[in-house]
């Protein structure tokens, strides 16, 4: 027995062709807006990789590519019996524990003083230390590299000559003052959790006798803990993979380069591009387990409240 269809109904079976062409259409949009990106992605990251893991089992020599040929693990067991691999690889880990702590810190006060209300002219403040940041780290190097010459550099001849201190080098300040000065992004993140941190919680803390020290450790950084982590494995890959440039025209220094440094070292110098691909991947893959030793440590400290919520229903 067939009833009749209602208006109700037919409006229903009209509307709904024209949702899913709909859809379809942002979707076309959608990734028409992001193909550049993962043309990008694809070209210039995800081929390269690849590239570099096909290498990194060759003995591919720049100056000879016709003699390349497949040698298996040779390339991971020399990085084994190399002592500059090592001293480089530590020295990327000690870059990483020294500098990434300042740069944590430094974002966290500049965050917690930045939401209070009492400070006037926030906007502007917010770009100015933020719009360092965005300055290539190329232009930084060569700044630093001005400031602290032996000759000219007045940060030696106007600070540590008079005061017959030891003359800086620019390896020994570069990576700090890197940190420091695109510490835009982590201060900008934490800035944001902060200020969206309930101001309910903090006056019923000041109701109890809570101090500023008291509400920061008690409340604040429990609070934002989230964005702690996700700024904390941020500034770790950038300690890892951005701290000395490539320095092709500098010398090798095993003491203060880290591993990057190195890889350079082995592709430019050296023109051995099958051993620096190995090399790295081996920092990726320190990098990696680094970060997953990270997650797992996640949940003893980051309070994920969503977690919560889902625990309770």
């Amino acid at each position: 027995m067939n009833f009749p269809r209602t208006r109700e109904a037919k409006e229903i079976n009209i509307a709904k062709p024209h949702h899913r062409s709909l859809a379809r259409y942002e979707v076309v949009v959608g990734f028409l807006f992001i193909s550049p990106w993962i043309l990008g992605f694809i070209l210039l990251k995800l081929i390269p990789i690849l590239a570099a893991l096909g290498f990194s089992f060759t003995n591919f020599y720049m100056l000879e590519p016709e003699k390349t040929h497949f040698i298996g693990l040779t390339n991971y067991i020399n990085i084994l019996h190399d002592q500059r691999a090592g001293a480089s690889l530590f020295g990327a880990i000690g870059t990483f524990l020294f500098v990434v702590p300042i740069e944590m810190i430094a974002a966290l006060l500049l965050a917690a003083i930045f939401s209070s209300k009492a400070l006037r002219a926030k906007r502007f403040m917010r770009t100015l230390f933020f719009l360092p940041s965005i300055i290539p780290s190329l232009t930084i190097f060569v700044i630093l590299s001005g400031l602290s010459d032996p000759g000219t550099g007045w940060l030696n001849r106007l600070i540590f000559d008079p005061l017959k201190l030891p003359a800086v080098s620019l390896y020994q300040i570069f990576p700090t003052v890197l940190a420091l000065w695109s510490i835009g992004p982590s201060f900008l993140i934490l800035l944001g959790a902060i200020q969206g941190v309930s101001g309910e919680v903090y006056e019923a803390a000041r109701v109890d006798g809570a101090g500023p020290i008291m509400r920061l450790f008690a409340i604040t950084l429990p609070m934002i803990s989230p964005a702690i982590f996700f700024t904390l494995i941020i500034n770790m890959t950038n300690a890892f993979g951005g701290v000395v440039l490539l320095d092709r025209s500098l010398p090798f220094n095993q003491s203060l380069s880290p591993m990057e440094s190195y890889i350079n070292s082995q592709m430019f110098g050296r023109a051995q591009l099958g051993y620096a691909s190995a090399l790295a991947w081996v920092m990726f893959i320190v990098v990696m387990v680094i970060i997953l030793l990270f997650f797992r440590s996640a949940r003893y400290w980051v309070y994920f409240p969503e977690e919560e919520q889902s625990e309770e229903l």
